[in-house]
């Protein structure tokens, strides 16, 4: 189907870096085009892949005009792909999912009314975690209803996979080239003052692989310490705090988990 975007509102650019990601890809992108709200571009920035995945993207390319590719040459990492796919995005809206995860058809457009009904600039919602096959699992994370930057120091409680973010609200929308650039990313946006609405329900599946950098405890461990004190500067004692808060939370999934 053909959709003009140069006379439709409202547009959500949907970020998606792409890296050897021929597995998975083609579901990513058809939860994508499934989407009940259909006012949407698709840019997937293929981070200099050797196997098919460029493929992959000229045949949707020709299948749909939503879906705009930006091919690197060089490999930059996912936050420099996902901020090469904000430069070129036209929409008000920004959203981001990566090559492996996968969204519920609803999920754009519950997010989008709720954002407009409560003049969110920012929002979120629940997600669940599925395997490589793509089976769920039975495991899903709830989240608040609003989060601050406080709150945030505590924990990242925000899944990349789920965020819509306005741009017309949220100024300079950059992801930091360090591990979880996506968390770095939160916290600068809400230091601006805003916050981060939730909406509790799962609409989105994160993929867990044997690859997934979020199943290493111990860097993700590092990485949230490295944020709290050299990224975000915060004082000894409140990152000791901060901190122990992640901690114990990690734990509790761990066990909960078993």
């Amino acid at each position: 189907m053909k959709y003009s975007l140069n006379q439709i509102q409202d547009l959500v650019s949907v970020i998606t870096p792409v890296h050897n990601a021929e597995k998975y890809l083609k579901c990513t992108v058809d939860s994508v085009l499934g989407q009940t709200y259909k006012n949407l571009e698709i840019i997937l920035v293929d981070d200099a892949s050797k196997d098919s995945s460029r493929e992959i993207i000229k045949q949707y390319q020709q299948k749909d005009e939503r879906i705009k590719a930006i091919l690197l040459d060089k490999n930059v990492g996912v936050a420099d792909a996902r901020n090469k796919g904000i430069e070129k995005a036209k929409g008000k809206y920004i959203a981001f999912v990566d090559s492996d995860d996968i969204w519920l058809e609803t999920k754009i457009e519950e997010q989008i009314n709720f954002m407009k009904k409560n003049n969110i600039a920012f929002s979120h919602t629940g997600y669940e975690f599925i395997n490589e096959n793509g089976d769920r699992l039975g495991k899903s994370v709830a989240v608040h209803y609003k989060l601050s930057y406080t709150d945030m120091l505590k924990s990242n409680g925000v899944g990349c996979l789920t965020v819509v973010i306005d741009k017309e609200k949220v100024d300079n929308i950059v992801m930091p080239k360090i591990r979880h650039e996506d968390y770095a990313t939160w916290l600068s946006i809400l230091k601006q003052g805003h916050e981060a609405y939730g909406i509790n329900k799962v609409l989105a599946l994160y993929r867990k692989t044997s690859t997934s950098l979020s199943g290493n405890k111990v860097k993700s461990a590092m990485w949230t310490w490295n944020i709290l004190r050299n990224v975000e500067k915060v004082p000894l004692p409140k990152a000791v705090l901060y901190f122990s808060n992640y901690a114990v939370k990690n734990i509790n999934k761990h066990f909960l988990k078993r």
